[in-house]
């Protein structure tokens, strides 16, 4: 069983990619921001919703990317500890969508701490109706897992097997297949989360 996204491309990139900054507090702590941006592309994209988005979002590039990650800084803004809950987040994004005019988009936090088989099939139909997650690790007991220590990232497929579920991330313009379970077990008492969509029609 799979499900993959439509998910945006910018200039070929799948998404955006915080190394295009200029400003160097964005440059290295700007990965939330990255995510929000490539939610309000994508919803402005593929659902309609142009006012989250006021470049042309059917056709994002490289430049009007930065330009929209100088807009959505105030509002997800590095900080010493990062953006280091799905609260601090929560709150970023809902003033963001309310500052644009979007009253349609709900969005709930997922705590890190719930059992993995809660988790996984809050993946599985969040991108089943076509939402990617944002997703929040902490610290990671894996070494395999340092390039998401602290971070912010986006989960855009799965793969689910017999015995196996996988997701795909999206971060710095790349994408890569991850274990959820691998992922989710973090091994450590401070834990990450993820952040759930919802619309109202």
């Amino acid at each position: 069983m799979k499900k993959e996204l439509d998910y945006i491309s910018v200039e070929g990139s799948p998404g955006g990619n915080q190394d295009w900054f200029l400003d160097p507090f964005m440059k290295g702590g700007g990965c939330a921001a990255v995510t929000a941006c490539d939610l309000c592309i994508y919803f402005a994209a593929r659902r309609g919703l142009e006012e989250l988005y006021p470049y042309d979002a059917k056709h994002p590039d490289k430049k009007d990317y930065i330009q929209f990650s100088k807009k959505m800084k105030p509002y997800l803004r590095p900080r010493l500890q990062g953006i280091d809950t799905t609260e601090i987040y929560l709150e970023g994004i809902r003033t963001y969508w309310k500052d644009a005019g979007c009253q349609v988009l709900l969005a709930e936090g997922f705590q890190g701490t719930e059992a993995y088989d809660k988790a996984k099939e809050a993946v599985k139909g969040q991108i089943d109706m076509e939402f990617p997650i944002p997703f929040l690790t902490l610290h990671h007991k894996n070494p395999r897992m340092k390039e998401y220590v602290w971070h912010w990232f986006n989960l855009v497929e799965y793969e689910a097997y017999e015995d196996e579920f996988y997701v795909k991330a999206v971060t710095y313009g790349e994408m890569e297949w991850l274990n959820l379970k691998e992922l989710w077990d973090t091994g450590v008492e401070r834990k990450g989360g993820m952040i759930l969509l919802g619309e109202i029609r």
